[in-house]
């Protein structure tokens, strides 16, 4: 029995998870059949492949078998990543399931920057249904919703937990909407239910050959955003995400139902849902059309904040560089705002929209990365459930990634047409990434830790025959059994050596949430290690109040600074990388009153 907050759950995550998802109705059939010649057997087959697309994609890969998959209700690539690694033996196998979380997180980024551009711009070209506006130019259009797509990232900043108390009810409305107007078509032609049967869609394929495959190309735009449910599922959990699916997978198949519908008897309709709607009822048609812009809003603001949680998961993982991060509110933990990543988000989209000039020729673009992401997470959880033996869930996962594939290699076919630009995209931050993660591994080798049992033999010695600084010194460093060069320089070289001295490690937990801290057993005299713990998707974390908390009073925070000298243009790729980006101490807003950056020269 479902109570006040369950319910409440299910509007919010209408908001939320199910924006891409549920605007994909304003643009998928329009695209499908710009390639197709609307008979009975045409439309009749892509509906059932739609129907059959959502049911296997959303249903099966999404809400069954990765939603049973999680940490502490946490989902996403990187989770999957953090499951599936302990469970290999080889590390072979463990540094290629790393590659392939770095590829899915970078997909994620490339499938991002399309999903506001094709949205806002498709609901915006439905101004050309009213007469007044019939015949406004493409350009036109283009810059109103390029204006809707900067005043969106504009507003990041301050956030958007005011506003987003509103997204799940105009959502509930939308998806009113889409259901209401597709059951009117329905009655019209009632026999486009018979479509839920796969033979429809397998005698599509085999008698369109190579057009069927590409079909299946755009026949993925109405799954897009089925990623949203696993990813999203930490905000509310499963069970009411799972709830809420199940209501929009009825309202989608309706809504697609009644565009075929309409088709059928309106065979020269070429913006299929908004003359569908404009057809039946004129006067509904100039709300539906607000509706659905606020709906792409929507759509494209759950897409911005899903972003903002993937980048920074990534970055306590440590797979990409420190960037700065805002919270945006003082109650939810969730709610932050990386500058660097809404700004570049920002001139993607805006350029997607002035390339593509329209929503047709970008979903040329679009499905490629989406279909990437799908195939890799197809893969990872095929091996987790059958190391698990779990042979059920096994086999069907292999099947679902079969699938996976065969719609992965078909939108192979958009690259020379637009697909380039996701992947194009996508590349930017796996460069960074492969980058980052190659660069500390070496820098780490290079800059020579102290083996602790030699530094604590220094130490000792020194401790004992020389002049102390009167209160505590923190130093940080990663691995207790290996001492960063600059500890030695600043306490051996520089003689600042305090009469309490403590070693900050930070380290970030498997879990998603989670923060505890506490003293290890002393190392030496006048030498003791602090271990603080957080979860991967903590975002306000504060060190200064976990300082206080412990008792600790500082006089001094040391940290260090690498100087890196090479030659070679990947590491100077990364030493640029290392200079544009906060260090440590900048993340995690130490005061910088106490701040002591002592320089170390690391040759690359």
């Amino acid at each position: 029995m479902l109570n006040r907050s369950d319910y409440a759950k299910i509007v919010k995550s209408l908001g939320l998870v199910f924006g891409d998802i549920g605007t994909s109705p304003i643009y998928t059939l329009t695209v499908i059949f710009l390639l197709l010649e609307p008979t009975k057997l045409n439309i009749m087959g892509v509906v059932s492949l739609i129907f059959w697309t959502m049911f296997l994609l959303v249903t099966v890969e999404y809400a069954w078998l990765s939603m049973s998959l999680s940490k502490r209700g946490e989902g996403g690539t990187i989770v999957l990543m953090e499951i599936l690694n302990p469970l290999l033996k080889s590390g072979r196998k463990t540094a290629f399931f790393t590659l392939l979380t770095y590829v899915g997180v970078s997909l994620l980024v490339g499938d991002g920057v399309i999903t506001p551009a094709i949205s806002i711009l498709s609901a915006v070209e439905g101004l050309r249904l009213i007469p007044s506006f019939s015949g406004v130019a493409q350009g036109v259009l283009i810059l109103i919703a390029a204006l809707i797509a900067i005043a969106l990232f504009s507003v990041q900043s301050k956030g958007t937990e005011k506003v987003a108390v509103f997204f799940g009810p105009v959502m509930l409305v939308w998806f009113s909407a889409l259901l209401i107007t597709g059951l009117a078509s329905l009655f019209h032609h009632p026999e486009v239910l018979l479509a839920v049967n796969p033979i429809y869609a397998v005698e599509f394929l085999a008698t369109h050959g190579v057009v069927g495959f590409f079909v299946l190309s755009e026949v993925i735009l109405c799954a897009t955003g089925g990623e949203a449910l696993y990813a999203d599922m930490g905000h509310f959990g499963r069970a009411p995400i799972i709830r809420a699916w199940s209501m929009v997978f009825f309202v989608l198949v309706f809504s697609y139902m009644g565009q075929a519908a309409f088709l059928l008897g309106h065979t020269n309709a070429k913006n299929i849902l908004f003359e569908m709607v404009y057809s039946f009822a004129p006067f509904l048609y100039i709300p539906f059309l607000i509706l659905s812009v606020m709906a792409t809003i929507i759509a494209s603001q759950a897409m911005i904040s899903g972003m903002f949680s993937v980048i920074y998961q990534a970055i306590t993982t440590r797979i990409l560089p420190l960037l700065k991060v805002d919270y945006t509110s003082d109650e939810i933990r969730s709610q932050i705002y990386i500058p660097s990543v809404n700004w570049f988000l920002l001139v993607c989209v805006l350029i997607a929209m002035f390339v593509f000039q329209n929503s047709e020729h970008m979903a040329a673009a679009y499905g490629l990365a989406v279909t990437g992401s799908m195939t890799i997470t197809g893969i990872m959880i095929s091996f987790i459930f059958f190391i698990r033996k779990d042979f059920l869930k096994g086999y069907v996962s292999v099947f679902i990634t079969v699938v996976d594939i065969l719609f992965l290699s078909s939108n192979m076919l958009k690259i020379p047409h637009g697909g380039y630009w996701s992947l194009l995209i996508a590349s930017v931050p796996f460069l960074v990434i492969l980058v980052y993660t190659k660069g500390g591994r070496r820098m780490y080798k290079a800059i020579k830790p102290v083996i602790i049992g030699d530094f604590l033999l220094k130490y000792n010695e020194k401790y004992h025959t020389s002049s102390k600084l009167d209160g505590t010194g923190i130093f940080f460093i990663r691995d207790v059994n290996f001492i960063p060069p600059y500890i030695a320089k600043t306490m051996f070289v520089n003689k600042i050596i305090y009469l309490d001295n403590i070693f900050i490690s930070i380290n970030i937990t498997d879990e998603p949430f989670g923060i505890s801290w506490m003293f290890k057993d002393d190392l030496a005299d006048g030498l003791r290690v602090f271990d603080i713990r957080m979860g991967y998707m903590e975002s306000a974390v504060d060190i200064d109040k976990i300082f206080r908390n412990a008792v600790i009073n500082e006089a001094a925070v040391f940290y260090g600074v690498e100087d890196i000298m090479t030659d070679n243009p990947v590491w100077k790729f990364y030493s640029l990388i290392r200079k544009v980006t906060p260090t440590f101490v900048q993340f995690y807003r130490l005061p910088a009153e106490k701040l002591h950056g002592v320089v170390t020269r690391v040759n690359l």
